[in-house]
Parts: C-alpha cells; structure tokens; sequence
C-alpha cells in the first residue's frame, strides 16, 4: 500500500515506534558495552584489601547483618510496654446503628500494668537470642575471611604454577635446541630430536591445562568478593612462608575466650536463666485497671473504676509446664557448652598439628627438595652437553624439578590456608605478622 494514503496519525506512530525502538537498541549496545568494560577492566587487590572487599560486598554476610537488625527489632518489642485500650459504648437505641436514639453512653479506658522486673526479664531474654545472632555473624565473618584467604591462595597457586610451567617450557626448548645443534653435529641419533620435542609438546600441553585452573581461581575469588565472576582480577601479593604460630596453650586460652560459638552459647545461657525467672513470676500476675464514664440522658455522670488480675491457683500447671521448660532449656544449653567446648579444642588441635606439619613440610620443600632437584637437573645438562648422559636422562631430571617445584608450590597454599584455618579456630588473629614469613623461591 502506498504510504501517501495512510492516514497521517498512522505515520506520526510508526515514526514514534521507530525513534523508540533505535533508543532502546542504543541503551541496551550502551549496556553491553558498559559490562564489557567492567569485566576487562583488571582488579589488583591486595590480600587485606580482598579480605575488606569480601567483609563489605559478600552476599552471606547481608543476609547475616539483616538478621542481627530482626534480632535487636525483637529486643525492642520485648520492652515493650502494654498499649493502652479505649472502648465507647450507645446502650438503649432503636436500631443497631440509630444512635442519636439511645439514652445512655459509656466510655472506658483500661491498661494492663505488668509486674516491673517482667519486662525487664523479657528484654533480657531477647537479648540473649540477640547475643547469639550477633556471634553467629562474627562466625559467618570468620568463614568469608577464611574462605576468601583460600580463594586467593588459590589464584596464586595458579599463578605461580603457570611460572614453573613456563621455565618447564623454556629449559625444553633450550633442550631441544641443544639435542638439534648435536644431531646436526652427528653426534646424537635422531631419537633424541623426537624426544626433545615431545617434552616440549607435553609442556606446552600443560600450560593450556593451566589456563582453566587459574581462570576458574578467578571466578572462585570474585565470587568471594561479590563480583562478576567473569570479572578479571591480579592478585599484588605472592605466595610467602608465614611465621611460625604461638604456644598451643596461648591458642587455646584466647580460643575459649573468643570463639564465637562460645561466645553465642554464653549468650543463650544468660537469656535461658532470665527465662527461667521470667516463668516464675506466674505468681505475680499483671493488673488489669480500667475506668468507665457513664451518662443516662438527663442524669449527671457516673463513673467506674475496675481492677483485676488472675489467680494462680491451678500452679502445678506452672510448674509442670513453662517453669520446667525453661528449667530443662538452661539445662540444654549448659550441656551443649560442655559439648562445644570440647569441639572447639579438637578443632583448635587438628587446626595447629596442620599448621604446623604444613609449615615444616614447606620448609622441608623449599631447603631441600627444591635445591636438589634443581642441582640434579643442572648436573644432568651439563653431561648431556659433554655426552654423558642421555636424553632421557635429561628428560626424567626435568620433570622432577617441575614435581618438585609444583609441589612446593602446593606446600605454600597449604600453610597459608593452614594458618588462616587456626586463626579460625582461634577465633581471632593470633599475630599480626602471621604471613611476614620469608619469600617463596
């Protein structure tokens, strides 16, 4: 159809929807843009600054701080005080709502007066549930920080992998220029050309393995920070041996201190008691005052002053009923200190003896695997140079100074998450300079 005999409203539309639907294209290419931005535009963070970053972005830890906000809006409703109740009353009408035809009105107020110390009780007790959300919030800060530490181990085991495969991939190619320069000289056999190239092959092999470990570091660490996991992020610091940790009995003193499960327990445990108080007070029960005005039409005002409360006559029920409840949850609760106490010096043990095998063993790695296996790689080259040794020689020398340099790679994430662990267990940092150990080699 000729668009000369369309309506003109028609056209004006079409052209709206037309500038509207190239407005929405340009936002949202705009949009894609934006977010491409963002996911190349590289992250350097440091390990206190990811650890920050987790503390404030980290999606567990909202739902945590909206908990402790329901926790103490509890402990406000708990003190509380009865709100006041109005009533007014037409008595004598000629219809239900004929009211200009009655001939009496009443007006009454009446308050509950509960006994002082109840409300007292009653915020006490939502206090202890508050006390032990907020150090489940503590518990859950601890976590992010323990598992935001592994995270960023992780990327730089990643990282650092990726270096020993790249000098892996150096010395085979400087291997395979050496066997070609000496094939080309007569004096080694084509075999060893074929070999050379395979151990070049198989290191360029793991280099692309590697690709996938440390990208998936990266998502695992912006994760943790509340990030796109897309998002690219450099780690500033390296993998360090840390210090070694205080006395056990240092740990162990400050761990039944500040643990938070202790800590939460504790709490329950003063709450339960002011329960168990609060349940005796059936015995003082509250007071209902009320005061009424009446007016007959043509009399003067009359008025009325009620009291009442209830009779706690029947008080086995008490007793048998919320008193021996609150009584058995005090008991609960002390048990299960008892019981958490225990675990958290079993953890605290477990935590240590792995630190410390952890910290011996990367020590153990660094003087004395790593230096041998680079001196027997050394040694083998340089026979190989002269025509002592042979290719697989050189080959097997390789490979286990890329073993032992892998391992003592794994040896450092190792005791860098073994120290964040007893920190955990601990329930505080023990030392400040708990990763200001030497650099690793």
């Amino acid at each position: 159809m000729d668009h000369r005999f369309l309506p003109y409203s028609s056209v004006r539309l079409g052209r709206a929807w037309i500038g509207a639907t190239l407005l929405t294209l340009g936002a949202s290419v705009t949009a894609s843009a934006q977010r491409r931005d963002s996911t190349t535009q590289v992250l350097r963070v440091t390990r206190e600054d990811a650890i920050k970053q987790a503390l404030t972005r980290n999606p567990t830890l909202a739902v945590a701080r909206a908990q402790v906000a329901q926790a103490q809006a509890r402990v406000t409703q708990a003190y509380a005080l009865p709100e006041p109740s109005f009533g007014a009353s037409v008595v004598g009408q000629t219809g239900a709502f004929s009211w200009h035809s009655g001939n009496e009105t009443d007006y009454s107020l009446g308050i509950t007066v509960p006994f002082p110390t109840k409300i007292a009780l009653q915020g006490r007790a939502a206090k202890g549930d508050l006390g032990s959300i907020d150090e489940s919030y503590t518990l859950q800060k601890q976590l992010v920080v323990f598992q935001t530490n592994q995270a960023y181990d992780s990327l730089l085991v990643s990282l650092k992998h990726r270096q020993d495969l790249e000098e892996a991939r150096r010395l085979s190619q400087e291997f395979l220029d050496k066997t070609q320069a000496r094939y080309n000289a007569g004096t080694v056999a084509k075999l060893d050309v074929v070999k050379a190239q395979v151990a070049l092959a198989q290191s360029e092999n793991d280099l692309i393995a590697n690709e996938r470990g440390v990208a998936n570091a990266r998502a695992g660490l912006n994760r943790m920070l509340g990030r796109v996991l897309g998002a690219s992020i450099e780690a500033a610091d390296s993998l360090t041996i840390p210090s070694a940790p205080p006395e056990f009995e240092e740990l162990e003193a400050l761990a039944m201190q500040r643990r938070p499960e202790l800590r939460g327990l504790a709490s329950q445990q003063a709450g339960a008691r002011a329960s168990q108080k609060l349940a005796q007070h059936y015995l003082i029960p509250d007071l209902d005052l009320s005061v009424t005005r009446s007016r007959i039409n043509g009399e003067p005002y009359e008025y009325e002053t009620g009291i009442g409360f209830s009779l706690p006559i029947f008080f086995w029920q008490h007793q048998r009923g919320e008193v021996a409840e609150a009584r058995y949850r005090s008991n609960e609760l002390d048990a299960q200190y008892r019981d958490m106490a225990a675990q958290v010096g079993e953890d605290l043990r477990n935590a240590y003896a792995t630190a410390s095998t952890s910290l011996r063993q990367a020590i153990y790695i660094r003087d004395q695997l790593v230096p041998s296996a680079r001196e027997a790689y050394r040694i083998a080259s340089t026979s190989y140079t002269l025509g002592g040794s042979s290719a697989l020689e050189v080959i097997d020398a390789q490979r286990t100074l890329l073993d032992a340099q892998t391992q003592y790679s794994a040896a450092l994430a190792a005791v860098n998450d073994a120290m964040a662990d007893l920190e955990r267990a601990t329930g505080a940092p023990f030392s400040s300079a708990s990763r200001g150990g030497s650099n690793a080699r």
